[in-house]
């Protein structure tokens, strides 16, 4: 299962920009060349403009990068590469969109359009990431554009939507350490999986994932013999999360497991 994309509001940002179009995404092909057939810049542009209208999606982009293609000095060149990368986004072919939009930065790294060019640059890795089961490197590298987006370019119209995905990737990578950790629980491995639960809970704190965290350090923990920890672990879900589940079993658990006062300490004679 993958987690929510927000296509919605992405598609209607995009709407706002001034490469807009609607449409649905179609099946993804790999990108293949167009035979040349010299045609002049506006005859072009239009072809893929009419194809992209019609949702034909790798159609428009193969012919926006012919207008590139054919007339590289041309205004309407530029222009052409942001919407042949957005047509290979509405087709799913996520690798061409993302390297036509990263072409575009390389060579425009100061144009006005260039947050447009890394949001779509973010959005081809986000709509790639998988269920938490699977490897997160695309979930990481969509942290990573994500983040550069709002840091370059924090007051742009795409920054709010990346901050919200920014905040559903952490809540996702978070899942991936508990999934981690409660595999080396259940085979009694309890170093390691104290350090995945440390992990979720000192580097992902804003996560929906901290108050299983804090309860799975009680219980790692107690299972390493550190009951001190445990306890520590146990008041801070209670003081954060005093109302969950969570709680009520870590509760519990020190109830089972309660820690030993301390000796007092001896005076001279």
């Amino acid at each position: 299962m993958r987690i929510p994309m927000s296509r919605s509001i992405a598609l209607a940002l995009i709407a706002a920009s001034a490469f807009s179009v609607s449409g649905c995404a179609g099946g993804r092909n790999k990108k293949t060349d167009l035979p040349y057939v010299a045609r002049d810049v506006g005859t072009l542009y239009s072809m893929a403009k009419k194809r992209l209208d019609q949702h034909r999606y790798k159609e428009a982009a193969l012919i926006f990068d012919e207008v590139e293609r054919q007339h590289p000095y041309s205004i309407w060149a530029r222009r052409a590469q942001l919407m042949s990368a957005f047509a290979y986004y509405l087709d799913r072919d996520y690798t061409n969109s993302i390297q036509s939009a990263q072409r575009f930065i390389s060579v425009h790294p100061g144009n006005r359009d260039a947050p447009y060019a890394y949001y779509l640059v973010a959005l081809g890795y986000y709509e790639q990431i998988s269920d938490v089961t699977r490897d997160q490197k695309i979930t990481q590298q969509a942290l990573d554009a994500l983040g550069e987006l709002t840091r370059r370019f924090p007051n742009s119209k795409y920054a709010a939507d990346a901050r919200l995905k920014i905040d559903l990737v952490r809540d996702h990578l978070a899942g991936k350490e508990m999934e981690i950790g409660r595999f080396y629980e259940k085979r009694g491995q309890w170093l390691a999986a104290t350090l995945r639960f440390r992990r979720v809970v000192d580097d992902y704190q804003t996560t929906t994932h901290v108050p299983e965290a804090l309860m799975r350090l009680t219980e790692t923990y107690l299972a390493l013999g550190v009951p001190d920890e445990a306890n520590k672990a146990a008041a801070v879900l209670g003081a954060n999360y005093p109302g969950t589940d969570w709680y009520s079993h870590a509760y519990k658990l020190m109830q089972e497991h309660p820690v030993p006062a301390a000796a007092p300490a001896k005076t001279g004679a």
